[in-house]
């Protein structure tokens, strides 16, 4: 299987410092060959003027906010990049994708997952969100998108904190970190970042290792956020395994129904954002796997910024990566041969306005061993 390139994701309000990153990121010999697509909101492309290594690798989309009217031209301007690539012309060792400020990260995510071809070449390495310290608190309160940028981040880059004391710097570190738990947080400097810092944060790809797996779901940062809840009634009749095959592993759960209750708005802002884990021991029924996802995504789809996963299932002896945005959940990549005794299974979910004590109910499904009949 050919190799996906990395894409890396850089979003961040208006103003938080997202092309002097990008600026220092170019002039980084150690980043490698980058092919970059900038977007800016409105009919001038300010940002495109205000890139310093400007190359034939960058492309500009100027016909408008990339999280909606010009999806159809980010896809144009992906493809034409593997294009030049296929034919010669252009070489790069991955894709950096930087946001206009008013963007939503989901819909770009979206597109990336759902289009065909793309998926198949490219590989999410991160989102990375430029948070600005001095302006940072203020746009939190003001705005959603902001709050929800930072929400999917898988690393948070705090920027201009030269203009703020350190008693404000880290109290907005620790804004940051409650709103995003299992993202890393750094400090720009002169806004550069080591490259370390930005890149290697996504999901394996096939064949990865699982610790690397482990570590971009960070289920334990996100284990003080979840509730215990009481013990969830357990389905008693049998599945029937025959019939068509659908869902993740081929399996045929019944039809979702009850499993999740009815979805009420949350407060503004912070509270809006909602983050849960859970840890499994034991393999997961990959019928009940099905049932799980079916069923959040019927329920809950708009709402889930982000699902995380490495899943054990009955019946395989390596673990799968399963990584999910909105309603679409991307293929799962199987990863290499676990030796080990480990077969635990981690689950993230970050959402908006979910009642977090809903979507651990819906993970206790997860927990149940279904009675197989073969007909």
């Amino acid at each position: 299987m050919t190799q996906r390139i990395p894409l890396t994701l850089i979003t961040g309000y208006l103003g938080a410092g997202k092309t002097t990153l990008l600026n220092a990121l170019l002039r980084d010999a150690s980043a490698g060959r980058i092919a970059v697509v900038v977007n800016e909101f409105g009919d001038v492309g300010l940002d495109h003027d205000l890139i310093i290594e400007t190359t034939e690798e960058t492309v500009l989309l100027s016909s408008g906010c990339m999280c909606c009217t010009v999806r159809g031209d980010l896809v144009q301007a992906l493809e034409g990049l593997f294009e030049k690539r296929s034919a010669g012309k252009l070489d790069f060792d991955r894709i950096v994708i930087e946001t206009t400020g008013l963007a939503d990260p989901a819909p770009i995510l979206h597109t990336l997952i759902v289009t065909p071809g793309l998926g198949a070449a490219l590989r999410l390495d991160g989102v990375v969100t430029v948070c600005d310290a001095a302006l940072g608190p203020t746009t939190l309160d003001r705005g959603f998108e902001s709050v929800q940028q930072v929400a999917m981040a898988d690393v948070l880059v705090l920027s201009k904190t030269d203009l703020v004391t350190p008693s404000q710097a880290a109290t907005f570190r620790a804004r940051l970190a409650a709103l995003a738990p299992g993202a890393k947080i750094v400090t720009s400097s002169q806004g550069a970042v080591p490259i370390a810092d930005l890149f290697g944060h996504g999901a394996p790809d096939m064949g990865g290792e699982l610790p690397e797996a482990e570590a971009w779901v960070n289920a334990t940062a996100y284990a003080l956020s979840s509730l215990p809840l009481p013990a969830v009634t357990k389905p008693s009749a049998p599945f029937a395994n025959s019939g068509p095959s659908y869902g993740l592993f081929g399996m045929t759960p019944p039809p979702a129904t009850s499993m999740m209750t009815a979805i009420a708005p949350a407060a503004h802002h912070d509270d809006r954002i909602t983050s849960v884990s859970m840890v499994f021991d034991a393999p997961i029924n990959p019928i009940m796997l099905d049932i799980w996802m079916e069923t959040l995504i019927a329920a809950c789809g708009p709402d889930i910024l982000r699902l995380k996963a490495v899943i054990w299932a009955d019946g395989f002896d390596t673990p799968f990566v399963i990584h999910g945005v909105q309603h679409i959940i991307d293929p799962p990549v199987r990863l290499s041969r676990w030796t080990g005794k480990d077969q635990t299974s981690r689950v993230v979910i970050i959402g908006r306005d979910l009642p977090r004590d809903v979507l651990l109910e819906s993970l206790e499904v997860l927990k149940v061993k279904p009675a197989m009949q073969v007909i």
